[in-house]
């Protein structure tokens, strides 16, 4: 499969695929597209000879891969938002009937009151988070300028870090399913850590700024 990415590295296909999956994730959250930027940034690595140790000739290949998952990242946070705060009193509904996204609604109403967002970088990377937070702040109809920076800061650092996964995996261990499988266990450690924090019962009552 990295040979199959590989050969789209060069073409958009690849980056509209990587576009897709992290738009829709924010609604299927079940979608690899973490995973899946970690195959296309291993199979650019390659392409540039990292994993023989050469120097990188084509960088701007990972930096628009960077570029194009942290762009979806925003759009799909933007989309949840806008949803959800059009979604009237039956979402709100909704969301009471639900404790955890009551919690993650106070959680994220106090720390954008208090003009900080770390609960928002956080969320990026904890599993199903992004939807949570993304889906809280709009029934909250938080104000765009509270939260859209912050949606733009966890995007970047989601993808920034994704990105860092794949390529410096395949420089150091070189393109192989060895590769590929220890920079998913660093994502998703990544994702282990980001709810915990978020669950500690003081997040809620720290300045997160």
């Amino acid at each position: 499969m990295l040979e199959s990415v590989g050969s789209l590295t060069g073409s958009p296909w690849i980056y509209a695929m990587v576009a897709a999956s992290i738009l829709l994730d924010v609604f299927v959250p079940v979608l690899p597209s973490g995973v899946l930027v970690i195959m296309a940034a291993t199979a650019a690595a390659a392409g540039c000879g990292a994993a023989t140790g050469q120097v990188p000739t084509d960088v701007p290949d990972i930096l628009l891969l960077t570029l194009c998952a942290t762009t979806a990242s925003v759009l799909g946070d933007l989309v949840a938002y806008r949803l959800a705060w059009r979604g009237g009193p039956r979402l709100d509904r909704a969301l009471a009937r639900s404790r955890r996204l009551s919690t993650a609604q106070e959680r994220l109403g106090t720390a954008l009151a208090r003009g900080g967002g770390a609960l928002v970088v956080l969320a990026r990377f904890a599993p199903a988070g992004r939807s949570v937070v993304s889906l809280t702040a709009g029934a909250a109809r938080r104000r765009p300028r509270d939260f859209v920076p912050w949606s733009a800061l966890a995007g970047l650092t989601w993808a920034t870090y994704s990105v860092a996964l794949g390529y410096f995996g395949a420089h150091w261990l070189g393109t192989t399913w060895l590769t590929t499988g220890v920079s998913a266990l660093a994502l998703f450690a990544a994702g282990a850590a980001a709810t915990y924090f978020m669950r500690r019962p003081r997040m809620s009552e720290a300045d997160p700024s």
